[in-house]
């Protein structure tokens, strides 16, 4: 697992134990039944969690007492009667062609090397599909500009290879060659103009504000670069295995939904300029 899901999973137990101290004080977790993890959920509920984010509460605790009668210490999970709530799977919003050709031709970025960065970043993000974790942690040795590829650590160690444009590559290149002097010995691809690593919030904050001048989607972050990319592979006619390896999804079903919004979007443009739509 990701650091990130880990970190996530020892709070949901966290707050899971916490529940169950202050509820049933003294309680062995061998007597916890699949009634008190109920309990737990439905007041979560109450609290108006989303099914998405309870599911995941689920799942930690399936793979917590999965791992206690792996190690014999429990004959059954009490996870065995709870049923995870059904979540209503909304399309992923995406940035149109148009007003992504328009962020790079007519947006004026910052001034110098923050703005060399925050424009060639997002290129990135479009280009490649990559996550937010996948590029802050991507460094100069994960490049390969003479082959235009770039090799990426995505969730669970798994590595996969992205093609880029020879334009890309030719920013990259001049990127890397320009990188300021308080940058030498830090390993990472892209750097600030104090040459420390990229942090996550800053790059949250820098590309929804850029999205903002060319689209009204509510939500404006790098996921939405993510999912612009595929939508767009995929409505121009790209097979969606090959999406599926660049996107690095273990499972096809996950990137499907991508083909929904390609199929809504051409729906969309056939309505719109077909003179008998």
């Amino acid at each position: 697992y990701s650091r990130h899901t880990t970190i996530s999973y020892a709070n949901d137990l966290t707050q899971f134990f916490d529940f169950i101290e202050t509820q049933y004080e003294g309680l062995a977790f061998q007597q916890i039944t699949g009634t008190l993890v109920r309990t737990w959920l439905a007041s979560m509920k109450e609290e108006e969690m989303s099914s998405k984010s309870l599911n995941r509460k689920i799942s930690s605790l399936k793979s917590f007492f999965k791992y206690h009668i792996q190690q014999g210490a429990l004959a059954k999970s009490p996870m065995e009667t709870v049923i995870s709530p059904k979540v209503n799977k909304r399309l992923p919003s995406f940035v149109t062609e148009q007003d992504m050709e328009q962020l790079f031709t007519n947006l004026a970025f910052a001034e110098g090397w923050k703005g060399f960065t925050e424009k060639l970043v997002i290129h990135v993000f479009y280009a490649t599909g990559m996550r937010l974790s996948e590029l802050i942690q991507c460094k100069e040795t994960q490049v390969d500009l003479s082959k235009r590829i770039i090799k990426v650590i995505g969730k669970g160690n798994k590595e996969r290879i992205l093609p880029i444009s020879p334009e890309l590559a030719s920013e990259l290149q001049l990127y890397i060659q320009q990188k300021p002097t308080e940058a030498q010995g830090n390993p990472y691809l892209f750097v600030t103009e104090h040459g420390k690593m990229l942090q996550p919030r800053a790059v949250y904050s820098f590309v929804k504000k850029y999205l903002g001048q060319v689209t009204t989607l509510q939500k404006k972050s790098p996921h939405i670069l993510r999912h612009s990319f595929a939508t767009h592979l995929l409505a121009a006619g790209v097979d969606i295995r090959t999406v599926q390896e660049q996107l690095g999804h273990s499972d096809v079903k996950t990137t499907q939904i991508y083909t929904h919004v390609a199929q809504v979007r051409m729906q969309q443009l056939h309505a719109s300029y077909h003179p008998r739509a």
